[in-house]
């Protein structure tokens, strides 16, 4: 493969849905998506119920996947008692996020960013002892909703800091939808020099998520996260809408020329099945427009 897509849909999408789905449709949800060959599939959040209402239930989610070859299933954690809690599971790749500016971070997850770059460094070292494959996402680093305009340097020393301590795989995330390609082909360029896998991890709030995406695919990313239909956004940030639709960048590489491994006509019919158990329109272009050549 040329790029592996990871859809965040079962996570990162439904969190911010209002109608709040058991455990069992959001399992089918990740089950669907592995069936249409999408690789990578972030399936739960391993977070209090309290805050996200969303999510709660990780373990009967976890229970409930089904094992299918090139396919992985990952959860969040953000802190150490998340990750003691997928340890727990069959899940043996865990996806590790902060914010990379104060307001956020305090917001987000109740920590200073060097106490969350601290845990990091910490789930880095036990996911290598663990055998655990470790993203580690930071957010708003393409702008803050309560900071503004996030210095790249900053991003970037963060990143430094994690790959020097033997993170293996850094995600950008543009978590409020204000990046622009530009920033997208810096950003991840230049990280390019830590010899590790970059990802990209982009909201469409602004209707740049698509040109972004393909900008970090120029400039190296390894991995593209998205969301099918295009649901999601971030409950601890103002106005932040869904991430890029994943049929819609599937749609996007495949006439580009870049292998993803992705059945889009399946991928389209998940969407659509999504559509109904939501019972509204998705913010998602392809499900409704349909693939071409058809």
């Amino acid at each position: 493969m040329d790029v592996v897509v990871c859809d965040v849909g079962p996570r990162d999408g439904l969190q911010n849905e209002a109608r709040v789905l058991p455990p069992e449709r959001r399992a089918e949800l990740a089950n669907r998506l592995g069936g249409a060959g999408v690789p990578r599939i972030e399936a739960a959040s391993f977070v209090q119920a309290s805050r996200v209402p969303q999510m709660a239930g990780a373990e009967e989610v976890v229970a409930q996947l089904e094992p299918r070859a090139g396919v992985t299933f990952s959860g969040l954690a953000l802190n150490e008692k998340g990750y003691s809690r997928l340890l727990a599971t069959p899940l043996r790749e865990a996806h590790f996020s902060f914010g990379c500016t104060e307001e956020f971070n305090r917001r987000n997850q109740n920590a200073s960013v060097e106490e969350s770059t601290q845990v990091a460094e910490r789930l880095i070292a036990m996911s290598r002892d663990d055998g655990v494959h470790l993203t580690l996402t930071i957010g708003v680093a393409f702008g803050c909703p309560f900071e503004g305009i996030v210095d790249p340097q900053r991003v970037l020393a963060i990143a430094e800091r994690l790959a020097a301590a033997g993170g293996e795989e850094i995600c950008f995330a543009d978590t409020i939808g204000v990046g622009v390609p530009s920033q997208a082909r810096s950003l991840v360029g230049q990280a390019q020099r830590f010899g590790i896998r970059i990802g990209a991890h982009f909201h469409d709030t602004r209707n740049t998520g698509l040109a972004n995406a393909l900008a970090a695919l120029e400039a190296g990313a390894g991995v593209l996260d998205a969301s099918v239909g295009g649901i999601g956004g971030c409950p601890f940030a103002p106005r932040a809408t869904g991430n890029i639709a994943t049929e819609d960048l599937v749609y996007l590489l495949d006439r580009e020329g870049v292998e993803t491994g992705v059945d889009l006509d399946a991928l389209i019919r998940v969407a659509g099945w999504l559509e109904g158990v939501l019972d509204k329109t998705l913010p998602g272009r392809v499900y409704r427009a349909g693939n071409w050549p058809a």
